[in-house]
């Protein structure tokens, strides 16, 4: 079963075309790594899915997304209760500066949701779920800003997990952190997708081999290549994925 259905999308910014006639499915609870040499499109790609590139004025696109079976671009779509249900977490931990308790209720208290034990209810469920409950349980009324790096990104996604999305979007969430903090990021991940349809982009070709379970290979704003990462990094079908996965190239 596919979360989503990409349907020749190309993105531009202005002149400048960033995606070049994209088709691709996302499967349903699954990690999709998207990887590929800095500027091949794959952060621009990511950020298609919950309509983060609107934000950039020169941005336009053409194509579809199908979410659910319906056009993520289509006017009837709120765009407020898609990124609620597509979750990002970003390549540097972006704690707001406030208690952790209240950067993971953040988002419901946006919702209205002001009942003090529906939020302490949520939020340590969403810190359990982060695997970072254990560690903080005794000081969230303390600032999330002097957690480690590791735990701060631990924050970022329990507070995606707490609107109860059915997707996460990560952009290179463990480039800014240690090999321990990654692998307890990693190791969430692969927990986190029994719940949770995930799409990470990531530089680590170590990293897209160890957690996902379908890679795609972008270059120069194309794909060239997905399937199941053991295929794509064992047995890749285009000379140019081998080079990437490689080093022949970088």
């Amino acid at each position: 079963m596919n979360t989503f259905t990409v349907k020749n999308l190309s993105a531009y910014y202005g002149d400048f075309q960033a995606l070049k006639n994209i088709d691709m499915e996302i499967e349903k609870n699954k990690i999709t790594a998207l990887i590929g040499p800095s500027g091949c499109g794959k952060s621009t790609f990511l950020k298609c899915f919950n309509r983060m590139n609107d934000l950039v004025d020169s941005f336009s696109h053409e194509g579809e997304i199908l979410f659910n079976g319906v056009d993520i671009y289509d006017e009837s779509v709120d765009v407020v209760q898609l990124r609620t249900n597509i979750g990002m977490v970003f390549q540097h931990p972006n704690p707001f500066p406030m208690s952790i308790f209240d950067n993971v209720a953040y988002g419901l208290r946006v919702q209205g949701i002001k009942d003090k034990k529906v939020l302490n209810k949520r939020v340590k469920n969403s810190l359990k779920r982060a695997a970072l409950y254990s560690e903080v349980k005794d000081r969230l009324k303390k600032s999330a800003l002097k957690l480690s790096g590791g735990q701060q990104q631990r924050v970022c996604i329990a507070r995606a997990i707490a609107l109860t999305p059915k997707v996460i979007l990560m952009d290179e969430p463990t480039s800014a952190l240690d090999p321990v903090a990654t692998a307890k990021i990693e190791e969430l991940m692969i927990n986190l997708k029994k719940e949770y349809t995930i799409i990470i982009v990531t530089h680590s070709m170590q990293q897209a081999a160890r957690i996902s379970d379908n890679t795609a290979f972008f270059l120069a704003g194309e794909l060239i290549e997905i399937g199941e990462t053991s295929e794509v990094f064992y047995a890749p079908k285009d000379q140019r994925t081998e080079n990437y996965i490689s080093g022949r190239f970088a």
